[in-house]
């Protein structure tokens, strides 16, 4: 049999995407709402769910299966309502009107955590506006992703849309993967910064993820009970596997104690200094790269490959002291795995710096969270840390959406020039879209210079001058 090339998909591809390029907002939402529809249901989520674990061996089914779920409505809810065809814009003061068109044919570089969320939560905004999207997806995921992608294309296919604006490639791989960012229109990457680097280097509009380590501030204020609740979830939801998983907390000293017995409690097993140091020994072996066998697998499982006796007890956080955060380790870094490392600060000036010299150190950009009941510091650390996303009372996972936060659902957490991406934020169906301005002819503005020189000038009383209210500047 004689395998498709990559040319051959994105040809196909950039046909069904033609197409679709004059549906009707109408048309839009209603195959973006069977998408949604079929990869929503139950018996498909968990199918999904259970492909994934099996063929990756990260996360746990389970939540994998929640994961969809969540990440599906959510992204629906964002985009209900949401006008991406025609004139999306007009201002009669200004005579503009802006008209939305589609990018093209989107290249998705998609990771092996959480495939199938990955994959249908990037389609769905990608065909709200009216593109195509071709799947590359990472070598340990393949067998999910084609899975996920074929339920998508039936489901486009039952609305009579054409199932060619969602392929994978026949093969996985970075030579693939390199072709297809070359030959589309547009691309997003998810996953790791070697997969975002290429991307960049493609020569075609990228964006890319930023590098996930969120550290946690736990501050004296600090409601110890909720936070507790949200680091361990947090920590522990699908293994960890998360670029929004909570990795590092620093929590004051007076509340330290407090703070460790509250995750013990909660399901958290709290390492001595030997197993910290077997774990660690374990988990990164070489002292710097993580065992891609040991990422994303429960904590029991961490354990026992660092020889580590649970006795018994049911734990799916693991946690480990840091005496120096100030110092580069791997305990600091990304870990994929459920793990926590806490620190102890005394002062609040001193976990601001810890959070921007951890970031400076393991990837900057992309998230922290702080847990307290006073608003100056949280203002504080948004001031002063260079991240996109600072989260407040809540598990750092919430940065990805939720329904109880205000930031739209997303697959990609861009970490803006910061992290060396070309978005700050939340990667949403708004970076989907050309636009196409009207400008018709309005009266003749005349600049105030006194005002606008103000902050300059002393003397703000200068004539105006006469070439500045001309109609038109050559």
């Amino acid at each position: 049999m004689i395998r498709e090339s990559v040319e051959d998909v994105v040809v196909r591809a950039r046909a069904a995407q033609a197409e679709i390029a004059s549906w009707s907002q109408e048309e839009a939402d209603r195959a973006v709402a069977a998408v949604g529809w079929h990869c929503y249901q139950e018996e498909t989520a968990r199918r999904l769910a259970r492909l994934s674990h099996r063929e990756t061996g990260l996360g746990d089914a389970e939540d994998l299966y929640a994961l969809q779920r969540r990440r599906v409505l959510g992204i629906l809810h964002d985009l209900h309502g949401a006008r991406t065809t025609g004139v999306v814009e007009s201002d009669p003061a200004l005579g503009l009107v802006k008209i939305a068109k589609p990018l093209g044919v989107i290249a998705v570089a998609s990771p092996a955590t959480a495939p199938a969320p990955g994959i249908i939560c990037n389609a769905l905004p990608m065909l709200k506006t009216r593109n195509a999207a071709v799947f590359s997806p990472n070598p340990r995921a393949r067998r999910s992703a084609r899975a996920t992608i074929d339920v998508m294309r039936a489901a486009l296919a039952s609305v009579g849309a054409p199932p060619d604006l969602l392929a994978c490639l026949p093969e996985a791989g970075r030579e693939a993967g390199s072709q297809l960012m070359a030959e589309a229109d547009s691309v997003v990457a998810i996953g790791g910064s070697g997969t975002v680097r290429r991307a960049y280097r493609s020569g075609t509009p990228a964006i890319g993820a930023g590098v996930g380590n969120p550290t946690v501030v736990v501050d004296e204020t600090a409601d110890l009970a909720a936070a507790v609740a949200a680091v361990q979830h947090g920590a522990g939801f699908n293994h960890g596997t998360s670029c929004s998983s909570e990795s590092n907390v620093l929590v004051h000293h007076s509340v330290a104690a407090a703070f460790e017995q509250g995750l013990a409690d909660a399901g958290s097993y709290l390492c001595d200094e030997a197993e910290t140091d077997r774990l660690t020994r374990r988990l990164w072996p070489d002292g710097a790269t993580l065992d891609r066998d040991l990422i994303g697998r429960p904590a029991t499982e961490l354990a026992a490959a660092a020889g580590i006796d649970l006795g018994g007890r049911e734990v799916t956080v693991l946690a480990a002291r840091c005496a120096d955060p100030w110092r580069d380790q791997p305990l600091l870094r990304e870990k994929i795995s459920p793990l926590l490392t806490l620190c102890v600060y005394r002062e609040f000036g001193e976990a601001v710096r810890l959070v921007q010299s951890i970031a400076e150190r393991c990837g900057l950009g992309h998230s922290c969270a702080v847990h307290t009941t006073r608003e100056d510091r949280v203002l504080r650390l948004a001031e002063e840390v260079t991240h996109c996303r600072v989260v407040v009372n809540q598990s750092t996972m919430t940065n990805t959406g939720s329904l109880s936060a205000g930031v739209p659902f997303t697959t990609t957490l861009s970490a803006g020039s910061w992290g060396g991406s070309s978005v700050a934020g939340n990667v949403t169906w708004r970076h989907f879209l050309n636009h196409t301005t009207v400008s018709r002819p309005i009266p003749a503005r005349v600049p105030d210079e006194a005002a606008l020189f103000a902050p300059y000038r002393a003397d703000t009383a200068a004539p105006s001058h006469p070439r500045l209210l001309a109609p038109a500047d050559a």
